[in-house]
């Protein structure tokens, strides 16, 4: 066992977190361009949304795959953060598993972290088209810098908001809310029987960190400053409590929220009966053109001023969301490097990407084929979302952080369904929200 092996397997035993200065043994560039006979196995995020059109995209860039080169592909998916992260944690330590990952933007720092994948240099971008193939905003996580990189981008998923054009129109709202506090009086006006302001969910397994670091980064919490960890701070706090009050003092939000993934609450407001649903992208589209909806939505920037302004602080951030989407990465450990390259190439080429976002709504990484959807007037918002995105801290740790503030609301959904959220219990989470942050920067080289 090698020295760098035993280092992994010590850093990572124990805990579900990963840590900086890890590296796999891997084989260079090996393997070989040749596919006949050959499995090139490919994890991936489940698609709960679409999963019908998920699985006929797996089947034809399959097909496509193994005309092109010989080989078959197989899919293993994953349904949350937690389990993308565990499924990196033990491929790490035993040097065996996907040869190639797709992973959401936050979860590229900590996959960097372990040296567990392939560093992309100029021949290796060159595999794949070059790096002029992709939007230049999607490079923008792709590594902590532009000589240090292993994500290629896959898929860019900026969120907004997605607003009923009859409701507000009838409640007299002539645009959509700018600012938290003002979406929150605009779900009051909109809020009446058996119709909400405001379409929520509580308990995605995604979604609601999302919120928080938005509304701290525009008030001038990065929530990562350096290596402290800025969790247990009156700002997250004001957040948090926005984001639960919504639900429980506000009551804007159907109590039915406190269950609802991000599917079930899109599929809420498609009934007709929802002012706002507070956190999609372009992955909607064809759920809500399905729905009573058709016809009577738009998407809008999410507010960018923080709860209880009216403007941002000097030093907040106009953050509409986060730099959002899919990297694509090869593992070091992998035998079948060539075919991976590929394959990446393959599903990054303009044509594949059109039938992607077809498929399932996820924008385009490939400028060409992004380029081709400029006449969407319904993406106009989503494209100055993408302009106004800013990454995530790089750093190893920020998979475990992100975990930590998605635990405060799972932690807090038994009191959401009681009504209410006390000041206590939030200040608990948090200071344990806190404390594992703090612990995952101290260990983050």
């Amino acid at each position: 066992m090698s020295r760098r092996r035993m280092r992994a397997i010590v850093a990572l035993a124990g805990a579900l977190t990963l840590t900086a200065g890890v590296a796999a043994c891997g084989d260079g560039d090996g393997g070989g361009g040749g596919g006949a006979g050959k499995t090139l196995n490919v994890l991936i995020g489940a698609n709960t949304q679409y999963p019908q059109e998920f699985r006929a995209w797996q089947a034809s860039i399959s097909d496509k795959f193994k005309a092109q080169t010989g080989a078959s592909v197989k899919f293993e998916e994953f349904a949350t953060a937690n389990d993308e992260l565990t499924k990196i944690q033990t491929s790490v330590v035993s040097g065996t598993g996907p040869d190639v990952y797709a992973v959401g933007t936050t979860l590229t720092p900590t996959a960097y972290s372990t040296g567990a994948f392939v560093k992309l240099d100029d021949a290796r971008w060159q595999k794949v088209g070059g790096k002029d193939k992709f939007v230049p905003a999607t490079l923008g996580i792709s590594g902590p810098d532009q000589q240090n990189q292993v994500g290629i981008p896959f898929v860019s998923r900026p969120f907004v908001m997605v607003y009923n054009t009859e409701l507000l129109k009838a409640a007299g709202i002539s645009k959509p809310a700018t600012t938290w506090d003002e979406l929150r009086r605009h779900a009051e006006q909109l809020t009446k029987g058996d119709q909400y302001g405001l379409a929520v969910a509580y308990k995605d397994n995604f979604d609601p960190w999302k919120f928080v670091w938005g509304m701290s980064v525009q008030a001038g919490n990065p929530l990562v400053d350096g290596k402290t960890a800025r969790i247990q701070d009156p700002i997250v706090k004001q957040a948090y409590q926005t984001y639960f009050g919504w639900l429980t003092t506000d009551k804007v939000v159907d109590p039915a929220a406190i269950g609802w993934t991000n599917a079930q609450a899109i599929a809420a407001f498609a009934e007709g009966k929802t002012g706002y649903m507070a956190l999609t992208s372009t992955t909607a589209a064809k759920a809500l053109d399905a729905g009573k909806v058709k016809g009577k939505w738009s998407f809008a920037l999410l507010p960018t001023v923080p709860p209880g302004a009216t403007a941002r602080p000097a030093n907040g951030v106009e953050a509409a969301s986060i730099l959002s989407g899919d990297n694509v990465l090869v593992a070091d450990y992998s035998k079948n490097q060539d075919l991976a390259f590929q394959f990446v190439k393959l599903i990054t080429d303009q044509d594949a990407q059109l039938d992607y976002y077809k498929a399932v709504g996820n924008l385009p990484a490939n400028a060409a084929a992004l380029s081709t959807l400029q006449s969407d007037q319904k993406l106009a918002p989503v494209a100055q979302a993408a302009q106004k995105s800013v990454a995530t801290p790089f750093t190893g740790a920020w998979a475990d952080i992100q975990l930590a503030m998605t635990n405060v609301v799972v932690q807090s959904i038994p009191d959401l369904a009681k009504g209410s959220v006390g000041d206590a219990q939030l200040d608990g989470r948090l200071a344990d929200a806190q404390k594992a942050a703090q612990s995952a920067l101290d260990r983050a080289k």
